[in-house]
């Protein structure tokens, strides 16, 4: 009889040791390299403030371009706006369905309304310019944190005490 309730105090234990350590629970900015068999997860542990901003240096006509986000709805990401100061290649130079750009001391704001994705791929250039996250009053260099000339795809995910072991928190 003693030795049967060991073996389920026991099994309850690990079952329980199991949950902890492999049950989701942590929310996070998620960076996974694509195009590899065994990629390392980057993350950034999110707090209950939704907002974000990606800020890089355009490649060819070298000015800032700043991206607004929002985490909505668990891991869905709303984008919210753009800003910038040309309209050359690469750059929106029109408003589409649900968009409003407007123009306000010599920079372009493009607005989304209602514009919801689930994830996207970022490409880390090889280049010296810019590229950071911005979130909580502190900037993300991604080209510091991850690697040149790799795409990672970017979403907002909840991950294990096990996968947070195995992956590379930015600091």
């Amino acid at each position: 009889m003693r030795k049967r309730k060991l073996i389920i105090v026991l099994a309850f234990l690990s079952i329980c040791f199991s949950v902890v350590i492999f049950l989701p629970f942590q929310k996070v900015f998620a960076f996974t390299e694509t195009r590899v068999n065994d990629p390392v997860v980057h993350f950034i542990p999110l707090t209950p403030e939704d907002t974000f901003e990606i800020r890089y240096t355009h490649s060819i006509h070298k000015t800032d371009v700043l991206e607004h986000y929002k985490c909505v709805d668990g891991t869905s990401i709303q984008m919210l706006g753009m800003e910038y100061e040309s309209l050359a290649i690469g750059m929106p130079s029109y408003a589409e369905e649900n968009q409003t750009l407007t123009k306000r001391n010599g920079k372009y704001y493009l607005e989304f309304d209602n514009e919801f994705i689930e994830n996207f791929t970022i490409y880390i250039g090889d280049l010296d310019l810019d590229l950071v996250l911005d979130y909580e009053d502190y900037e993300y260099d991604l080209k510091k944190d991850l690697q040149r000339g790799k795409s990672y795809l970017f979403e907002v995910k909840h991950l294990s005490l096990y996968e947070q072991w195995k992956g590379a928190r930015m600091k």
